[in-house]
């Protein structure tokens, strides 16, 4: 029998084709809800970083490393599941990362010191990193052009709200019972949408379309998915604004809770600065074919910048306040969300026909970095929203040099300028 056929015969042999075919509202739901697994996995411990630290015997900074350890390990993680699907199947990777998240959220809440809690986080981020990346790969073994963008922004829409109410379920669990029951939470969310893969999940992948895995291969495309110069701009641009925006989720409860003297307060702040990203990832589809990735995306660079500079003034120039901090940090996360998604699209626009290892490269360098820029910004909190207005304005400056040294000093190109691309791509 060939290594084709075997490879053919995994899904099959493991999970059982759904009796009903799924629907694209369905579909949108399921990836939506799948990808919302590792952002509640982050973001609905946020309140409890107090209790587990005391518990764990854990002093100032320190804390936010259970967060950055699991966003840098996930960033690492990125570059595996990709090929895996692309040799043995969508549905037998997605479900054995589940299985992973499952097994380690337990593991979390049943350790007994800090260390062990940060190795099994590190794990985690790791292992199960496929489910963040494989549904993009799902959905477009479906459709293509357009309407993938479409399917994958209402997909944001979903996926962003759980930041917004994740802590808030974070704080109840907290009203019932101990930290270690977010982690209990995280497994049970797991068995949900992992049986709800298990039933109702066909495999996306033709036979026909099955890779083998050839190191070689693989490093030679994410190289050339690096190495382009429209692009890497694009790449580490959204890298350091995306940095910095970890740097406020990893210092963001001793900001509000210390800093601002209101940690009652915090679950609601969350929400309202992660909620305008999900209301800007719909405006995006809403208006981003009409004008373009790039004339939306770099009007978004230039209003960051402005919004980055007032947060400057309002944290240097004297007692700022926490309704002032909140509604300039809810514009710019409303911003990212323009900036994000687009300068995504732009980046993998060249790359139709290796999108695959570009997607992994580009995920592996944005994660990675970002997640040890926003370690190192939120590991300098000093009690005032001053280290993250800076470590915002810089990213943001640099990124506008980023993109420019892509565009060769032009920006605001229509779509129809831009000649180099295949026909049909817009970007």
């Amino acid at each position: 029998m060939s290594g084709g056929q075997r490879a053919g015969m995994i899904p099959a042999a493991i999970t059982p084709a759904p009796t009903k075919p799924i629907g694209e509202t369905e579909l949108i739901w399921l990836m939506a809800l799948l990808m919302a697994l590792q952002a509640f996995g982050i973001d609905a411990m946020l309140p409890a970083l107090d209790e587990m630290a005391l518990d764990l015997g854990v002093e100032g900074n320190d804390r936010q490393f259970v967060i950055g350890i699991y966003l840098l390990t996930a960033g690492i993680g990125a570059l595996v599941p990709g090929a895996l699907a692309d040799r043995y199947g969508r549905r037998p990777v997605l479900l054995t990362a589940i299985v992973i998240y499952i097994l380690l959220a337990v593991a979390c809440a049943m350790v007994t010191t800090y260390e062990q809690l940060l190795a099994v986080r590190a794990a985690a981020g790791f292992f199960a990193a496929g489910i963040v990346a494989l549904p993009p790969a799902i959905i477009r073994d479906r459709v293509g052009g357009d309407k993938m963008a479409r399917m994958m922004s209402l997909i944001f829409v979903i996926f962003l709200m759980v930041p917004a109410i994740a802590p808030s379920i974070g704080e109840l669990i907290l009203q019932v019972g101990e930290w270690r029951m977010i982690f209990a939470a995280m497994a049970l969310q797991g068995i949900f949408i992992g049986s709800w893969v298990y039933f109702r999940l066909p495999e996306s992948l033709a036979p026909e379309n099955r890779q083998p895995i050839h190191a070689a291969t693989i490093a030679r495309n994410m190289g050339t998915a690096l190495s382009e110069r429209s692009v890497i701009g694009y790449v580490i641009g959204s890298t350091l604004v995306f940095g910095a925006l970890f740097g406020f989720i990893n210092s963001s409860q001793q900001l509000i809770g210390d800093g601002f003297g209101r940690p009652d307060l915090f679950p609601i702040v969350f929400g309202i600065c992660a909620g305008t990203m999900a209301v800007a990832s719909w405006s995006n589809s809403r208006i981003v074919e009409r004008f373009g990735a790039r004339r939306v995306s770099h009007t978004a660079m230039f209003a960051f910048i402005a919004v980055v500079g007032l947060q400057v003034v309002f944290a240097f120039g004297g007692e700022e306040s926490l309704w002032q901090f909140v509604t300039l940090m809810a514009i710019n996360m409303a911003l990212l969300g323009f900036i994000g998604s687009n300068f995504g699209s732009i980046a993998m626009n060249p790359f139709f026909h290796i999108a695959g290892a570009a997607s992994s490269a580009h995920g592996f360098v944005r994660m990675t970095s970002a997640a040890i820029l926003g370690a190192m910004i939120g590991y300098a909190f000093d009690g005032t929203a001053r280290p993250l207005a800076l470590a915002l304005l810089a990213s943001g400056i640099a990124c506008l040099l980023l993109v420019l040294f892509s565009e060769k000093g032009r920006l605001f190109t229509p779509p129809q300028a831009q000649q180099r691309y295949p026909s049909g791509m817009r970007s």
